[in-house]
């Protein structure tokens, strides 16, 4: 790796240790104006690496999820040069609930393209990283997806219906649900409740399959950097599911993704769907 992802590996590892773990179990939730949830756990996380990147990196604001809106769009204006993208506590309706998917999510935008990455797992002691043209890593170890333990690139020959698909229904349009389970679509369906650690699953070959419908930046930020070099193809999409998507944004985000190119093509072909790019 290189010293600016060991020194952001070792700061989250610590401020999971001291902020999020300690209160799993027992946190107490409020409910922001989307109806979406909020802990303490959040807010100290964002304190915390705020203070602590400001330190190590002066001169390089960080946008959170944690912040209104009039400020993450003021402080993504300044992504043309730099600004980190956090997300303190991806997962947090499942930590609340006592469900072990929750991660932090930390981005480096620079001019506009996700540089690094790093998604902590501390339920798994599991840390993925990436650095923009060098390389994935999961705890330090070469990231390549893998099928049935066999490292690299899947054969073109890999149908649909061999593979785990991690889908979040809850973010698709109701009326497109039904096609989505038609014959031959995919073995079995699953959905992690954490974007982050979606993305970083698929890279790391657990699911072979993806679809998110509403996805935001924070969200998707450092995961999809380590998708990428871990080399994953995707799409992103407005959430019509036709428009390809210009990043970084604020707006939601539709995401298609597979194991290989040939399989995105068929997983595309397959959805056919009213968001489908033709």
């Amino acid at each position: 790796m290189n010293p600016e992802l060991d020194f952001l590996t070792a700061l989250l590892r610590d401020i999971a240790a001291t902020e999020i773990m300690p209160r799993f179990h027992c946190a107490r939730t409020e409910r922001k104006a989307d109806g979406s949830l909020v802990t303490a756990t959040d807010l100290a996380v964002q304190t915390r690496l705020v203070a602590a990147l400001d330190r190590a990196f002066p001169g390089i604001p960080l946008l959170g999820e944690e912040m209104s809106g009039t400020e993450q769009a003021r402080l993504l204006a300044a992504a043309d040069q730099r600004v980190w993208v956090l997300d303190p506590l991806d997962g947090t309706s499942n930590y609340a609930l006592g469900f072990p998917g929750f991660a932090i999510s930390l981005a480096l935008i620079e001019q506009g393209r996700t540089v690094l990455g790093i998604v902590f797992d501390p339920v798994r002691d599991e840390c993925f990283t990436a650095a923009r043209g060098l390389g994935a890593w999961l705890n330090g170890e070469p990231l390549r997806p893998v099928l049935n333990g066999q490292p690299g690139t899947l054969g073109s020959d890999l149908e649909l219906s061999d593979c785990l698909a991690m889908i979040d229904l809850k973010r698709l349009p109701p009326a497109a649900l039904p096609a989505l389970f038609r014959p031959g679509g995919f073995r079995s369906q699953r959905n992690l409740g954490s974007v982050a650690l979606d993305w970083c699953w698929l890279a790391a070959g657990r699911f072979q399959l993806y679809l998110h419908g509403n996805q935001r930046l924070w969200d998707y930020a450092a995961g999809r950097l380590i998708a990428d070099e871990a080399g994953v193809p995707s799409r992103h999409y407005q959430t019509d599911g036709v428009t390809p998507a210009r990043e970084p944004s604020l707006e939601p985000r539709l995401a298609v993704a597979a194991m290989s190119d040939a399989l995105l093509e068929r997983w595309l072909a397959f959805l056919d769907l009213p968001w489908r790019a033709h």
